[in-house]
């Protein structure tokens, strides 16, 4: 074993992995070497290390909490969360600890969260270097100091290549995220999917910090110059990363975030972006970080040049950049910023009825945060021929452990104390559903953001859209006045309706399961297509 300090050692052998090796906060360039040398990626010639897992996405599936008398009571059991066992924990735990035994272990000391006050230290034990490398991407790094006197608060482990027997086990397949918070422990196996090491965490800070008062949330977040800010809701797809990265504003963060009585911080110290088509022009700030040191690219096809090909999609759609935060130019100092003036709901519609952008009244924010919406193209899963709609609830169903109603009204409140206004913005498709109109102008979702932002639509006229009962201006500056109304957008105006009312009632059937948890007037906000 090499040498380390003595209480981080002294940590491992209490929990009783006995590694051959053990490396403790490696840096970049010794994670490089020990990557390559285990054959878990290659350099590219630009510089990033590339890697490819043996799965592309996370499991939300595999995902279980340990029921005890604690969780039992507070967490939402339904949709992803699922109990287990705190026996099943601890027979998989000691599995895992034999297994590893004589091998190889890569430990970082991090902490999740840029809020000294909130933040959680998190030891992080892995046998995959490049995991060690994305763990020290994305989590806030201590001080030297602050790592003289490291006391975890979590532990995570995570050992790719074992795998559970779901026969005796008790999971669902040979992969498995169990987290416990009596032991305050994350364990997981069989995915190399390096998003399950920070997820894990932060689903742990989603079901602290409402007890604290502090909302957590799925979201970008970035600062105007007069220090106004705007968080960005969003499930994948939607734009959340790259409309937050706007040169106009200084990044806070692009995913994770908690919203305090001061002001809001990121759970996060580096950005997981999505990369697949991605077009150096519109965004070349998050384009350049797959072409630099230290970052780590999943998945992502190298050229015959060993140069990253970022619009071959052959492995999967969901290629992705693990960088840490720096490497965005113009980004917020501490990730830390003050109360938001502004929320973004981001869309992507790809039943081309929701308006590009729509002020919400506080029930329909709380409608909309439940339902999260967004939609599913036809060819992106197998089985997908026409648009599906997709309902996350609060923008990340598979991290949220409490009640959404909970978070629901965590977040009205935030919003009623700071005077945010709320916005829905559809991202997805304009003039026809997917295959017949055309994705929305990026262009024109930025004008659109920037108007709302900068307080341009403040006199500006409004108009009920008849299905949502949403609020759509009538005039943005540089945005034509025939894209600002989906319907006008349609050349089939009664192809619009029907499909208005598709999705209305698809909402309203998602929400029933809702309804007992949530005021009355949530309720009454929703879409009511049988009215037109």
């Amino acid at each position: 074993m090499t040498a380390t300090p003595s209480n981080a050692a002294q940590a491992i052998a209490d929990l009783g992995l006995q590694p051959a090796t053990l490396h403790l906060n490696p840096g970049v360039d010794d994670l490089y070497a020990h990557a390559i040398r285990l054959g878990e990626g290659v350099q590219a010639a630009t510089g990033p290390l590339t890697v490819r897992t043996n799965k592309t996405g996370r499991s939300p599936k595999d995902r279980f909490i340990v029921e005890d008398e604690q969780t039992k009571e507070n967490v939402w059991w339904e949709g992803f969360n699922v109990p287990i066992g705190a026996d099943v924990f601890d027979r998989l735990l000691a599995k895992m600890v034999r297994h590893a035994e004589g091998g190889e272990l890569f430990v970082q000391q991090v902490f999740a969260g840029t809020d000294p006050e909130h933040r959680i230290p998190v030891r992080m034990i892995t046998e995959m270097a490049y995991h060690s490398l994305f763990i020290r991407n994305m989590f806030v790094r201590p001080t030297a100091e602050e790592l003289q006197h490291f006391q975890p608060e979590w532990t995570v482990l995570n050992l790719p290549s074992f795998k559970a027997d779901p026969a005796v086990d008790g999971t669902r397949s040979d992969t498995f995220i169990l987290v416990n918070f009596g032991r305050k422990m994350i364990i997981a196996g069989g995915t190399q999917y390096a998003g399950e090491n920070k997820k894990g965490i932060f689903g742990v800070l989603n079901y602290l910090l409402p007890e604290k008062g502090v909302m957590p949330m799925h979201c970008s977040a970035n600062v105007g110059e007069d220090g106004d800010v705007a968080l960005f809701f969003g499930l994948s797809g939607t734009g959340k990363t790259t409309l937050s990265a706007d040169p106009s504003r200084k990044l806070i963060g692009d995913d994770e975030h908690g919203w305090t009585d001061n002001g809001v911080f990121n759970f996060e110290g580096g950005c997981y972006a999505k990369v697949i088509n991605l077009n150096p022009e519109a965004e070349p700030a998050i384009y350049q970080t797959t072409r630099n040191y230290g970052t780590v690219l999943e998945n992502v096809v190298l050229d015959e040049q060993g140069v990253p090909d970022l619009n071959d999609g052959s492995l999967t759609e969901n290629t992705r950049s693990a960088y840490p935060i720096d490497q965005i130019p113009n980004i917020q100092p501490g990730s830390v910023g003050g109360i938001p003036k502004n929320v973004v709901f981001l869309t992507a519609d790809a039943f081309g009825v929701l308006p590009p952008l729509a002020r919400l009244s506080p029930e329909q924010m709380m409608y909309q945060f439940i339902s999260g919406f967004t939609a599913k193209i036809p060819g992106t899963e197998e089985g997908v021929v026409d648009p599906t709609p997709t309902f996350s609830t609060c923008f990340g169903a598979p991290f949220m452990p409490r009640h959404p109603g909970e978070y629901a009204r965590l977040l009205a409140q935030k919003v009623q104390e700071s005077g945010a206004k709320v916005w829905l913005v559809n991202t997805g498709w304009t003039g026809g559903k997917y295959g017949e109109g055309h994705r929305m102008s990026i262009g024109h979702t930025r004008a659109l953001i920037n108007a709302a932002l900068s307080g341009q639509l403040d006199d500006v006229k409004f108009v009920r859209d008849p299905f949502f009962n949403l609020e759509i201006p009538t005039e943005v500056p540089g945005v034509p006045q025939e894209v600002l109304n989906p319907r006008d957008a349609w050349q089939d105006k009664a192809a619009y309706d029907e499909t208005a009312k598709k999705l209305a009632r698809m909402f309203r059937e998602n929400f029933k399961r809702f309804e007992s948890g949530v005021d009355q007037a949530v309720t009454d906000s929703m879409p009511d297509p049988d009215k037109n």
